[in-house]
């Protein structure tokens, strides 16, 4: 046992000594990282200006509708195009030109109209039938179809031709279809382009490529947005099943916590025996049938799920994962099973301690809101910013001109020396850019708007854990439970942590937050080396995307643990991370043994929520349960509400359970000084409660005699 004593308190730093006048988190403290406190207020500073040059500088209109070759909005309320929402292109067929694809605008004069053309007509067709049809396909303020064809086609007043559209992201784009392997348009192969020459559908199906280069991931959006406003009060239903009952779940955990656990055990067992029954019972029958012996290589990606879970390889895929999930967890069971009474006895301690502290169960929904707070002012924010160009128009020809592609005015376009010198050239809208000062600082306003994104998000979340871990530290160190803890101890911890500790807290997630924005950085990088063929620049970018991972995930750990010590101890950043470090270095043998496992049980709580209530949508949203099917909405992608209700229910059931985690790391860390501290002789009692130092005492010694033995 000495030497076990030693390998725990001899070699990582100096032991807490006894000291009868500690009662718990220490009330007479000062102001910590004060450096740190002044920087965060002068960034929050520059960012809300950065938020206020963008609310005034951006225009959200950009992105939502489009716009045409004089930069005017189709359909925004107020304009002479209010009732014009879609957008229609002269020339579909000049949108393959590789401008397309540099600035995201088809070379050729578009114009808003009220409805897409649904025929085919040529502008001399139209000329001969004097035709009120062809007029509102004109340029706005072209009224005379008698003015003579190629003056009007030199001009570009009007379309050469017209052939049937359908819109898709408010644009007008050639109604393709395929027939029998032909491609056509409407009901034809070929069309007349105007100038009494025959050109083949495929010219038109090559240019509406490029014009759909941006608008199949919008038309994607756009059916997501739909299938979100007739789903979202179903959604919000499913989210409300998983609080409910993730409240019932940590309530039972309060009272039952040895049986819950064992039940949650089992039940996380058969739900995912019954996922690989499922996942065979759906391959065993699709066999035989039409296409579903398709490989998902073969298939491609498709936006519409319900292609693959026709697929005999997918549900193969899922049963394999599945099969896997259930070994590990089982092999994890078995192998901790004698581990698995003391982390119960943990819970069960943490359950107490939630008991008397009952707001804390509340306490995540206000750092919830804290942190949607931060997601809603940095999107705003990158919106406005997105938006904040100026309108950039240039010089677009059919014949050689020495200004094409140069910058113009619109408005003396047509009295300025390149239109004398390039008659046929047209001042179109390009794109939304600019080269002034303001523009050229853009870059660095949206990456100072990421990175204050992440340390305020980070400095919330730390204010969370802070606070929560002052209010159960106040628990432990009652000696009488709950007689000598305070009156509010949440709040009172949550006053301690702003009022001393501001400075600390924003020193933690600044560090956090310089590693998360470096591994944003590297993973543009690596966005933009994706065509590169520098194998050795590919390799040392997944080295180091790997490396800032791991750094991120200790800072985490580490931040989570020097948080605890600032609330106890009232210390600065620097110091509480290095105490919490050693105290945790002399106890890595119980570290292992106890807190990891609680973490594993906990996740398998989580688990258990999110799974329950993914299959309950899945067999909602998919139109299986028949007693409400007729209440299911319509939908494009099922997946998409489905998917909503998992992620939700997943960071509902975390939320609830980051209280107990928080709970158990407060209380591991508080065990381990107690050990230090005292060594339960009359004279230096523990502050632990008799049933967790039984089971506790007992299993750290088992530990520590399987590691001498180790030895």
């Amino acid at each position: 046992m000495a030497s076990a004593e030693e390998n725990y308190y001899g070699k990582h730093g100096t032991p807490q000594k006894y000291d009868p006048t500690f009662k718990g988190p220490i009330y007479d403290r000062g102001c910590t990282d004060i450096i740190c406190c002044i920087l965060l207020l002068v960034a929050v500073s520059g960012y809300v200006a950065v938020g206020v040059i963008a609310w005034t500088q951006g225009d959200p209109r950009k992105v939502i509708y489009p716009t045409d070759s004089r930069g005017q909005f189709c359909g925004q309320q107020g304009t002479p195009n209010e009732k014009k929402p879609f957008l229609f292109y002269f020339n579909i067929v000049k949108c393959a030109s590789p401008s397309v694809l540099l600035e995201f605008q088809c070379p050729t004069t578009q114009i808003c109209v009220e409805k897409c053309p649904d025929r085919y007509l040529t502008y001399m067709e139209a000329s001969a039938k004097n035709t009120e049809y062809y007029k509102q396909f004109c340029v706005p303020g072209f009224k005379d179809l008698k003015k003579s064809t190629p003056e009007v086609l030199r001009d570009g007043d009007c379309p050469a031709m017209i052939t049937p559209s359908k819109p898709l992201a408010r644009r007008c784009l050639p109604a393709i279809n395929a027939k029998k392997g032909i491609i056509m348009v409407g009901n034809e192969t070929t069309f007349d382009d105007g100038h009494g020459h025959k050109r083949n559908v495929t010219d038109l199906v090559e240019g509406a490529k490029k014009a759909n280069v941006v608008l199949e991931a919008r038309q994607v959006a756009m059916k997501i947005f739909e299938d979100y406003t007739v789903s979202w009060y179903w959604i919000i239903i499913g989210l409300v099943i998983s609080m409910v009952v993730s409240l019932i779940f940590i309530v039972l955990l309060r009272f039952l916590a040895g049986i819950m656990v064992w039940v949650m055990i089992v039940l996380v067992i058969l739900v995912l025996g019954y996922g690989i029954f499922h996942c065979y019972m759906e391959y065993a029958a699709l066999k035989g049938q039409a296409g579903s012996d398709v490989s998902l290589k073969d298939l491609g990606f498709q936006t519409d799920v319900r292609v693959y879970l026709h697929l005999r390889q997918t549900w193969l895929a899922f049963m394999i994962i599945l099969c896997i999930t259930e070994v590990i967890i089982i092999l994890l069971l078995i192998f901790l099973r004698k581990r698995i009474l003391i982390a119960i006895a943990l819970i069960r301690e943490a359950s107490k301690a939630i008991g008397h502290i009952m707001t804390s169960l509340v306490f995540p929904l206000f750092t919830f809101f804290l942190v949607c707070l931060c997601i809603a002012y940095w999107a705003s924010t990158a919106v406005f910013l997105s938006t904040s160009n100026e309108a950039v128009y240039k010089v677009f020809n059919e014949t050689q001109c020495n200004y094409s592609r140069t910058t113009c005015n619109p408005e003396t376009f047509n009295t300025s020396n390149i239109a004398k010198q390039c008659p046929d050239a047209r001042c179109l809208f390009a794109f939304y850019g600019g080269e002034t000062a303001y523009h050229k600082y853009l870059i660095i306003f949206q990456i100072y708007n990421v990175f204050m994104f992440f340390w305020l998000a980070n400095f919330v979340i730390a204010l969370g854990q802070v606070t929560l871990a002052g209010a159960f530290a106040s628990y432990y160190w009652a000696f009488k439970k709950p007689d000598d803890m305070p009156a509010f101890p949440l709040f009172s911890s949550f006053g301690r942590a702003l009022r001393y500790h501001t400075g600390s807290l924003a020193f933690g997630s600044l560090i956090l937050a310089v590693v998360q924005i470096i591994r944003v950085l590297l993973e543009y990088l690596d966005h933009r080396l994706k065509a590169a063929e520098n194998k050795f620049a590919k390799f040392l970018l997944t080295c180091l995307k790997c490396c800032f991972w791991c750094l991120e995930k200790f800072i985490k750990f580490l931040n989570r643990n020097a948080y605890i010590m600032i609330a106890i101890y009232g210390t600065n950043f620097c110091t509480s991370a290095r105490n919490a470090f050693f105290l945790l270095m002399r106890n890595i043998i119980r570290v292992t043994v106890l807190d990891k496992v609680t973490d594993f049980l906990l996740f398998l709580g989580k688990l258990l929520i999110v799974g329950s209530v993914g299959i309950l949508a899945f067999f909602f949203f998919t139109q299986r349960i028949k007693l409400i099917q007729d209440s299911t909405p319509s939908l494009n992608y099922y997946w998409v509400p489905i998917l909503t209700v998992v992620v939700g229910s997943y960071l509902i059931a975390h939320g609830f359970f980051s209280v107990y985690a928080m709970c158990v790391d407060t209380l591991f860390l508080c065990f381990c000084e107690d050990l230090e501290r005292n060594d339960g002789s009359p004279e230096r009692p523990y502050y632990m409660s008799s049933a967790l130092s039984e089971i506790l005492l007992k299993g750290s010694l088992e530990s520590s005699k399987s590691a001498e033995s180790q030895e």
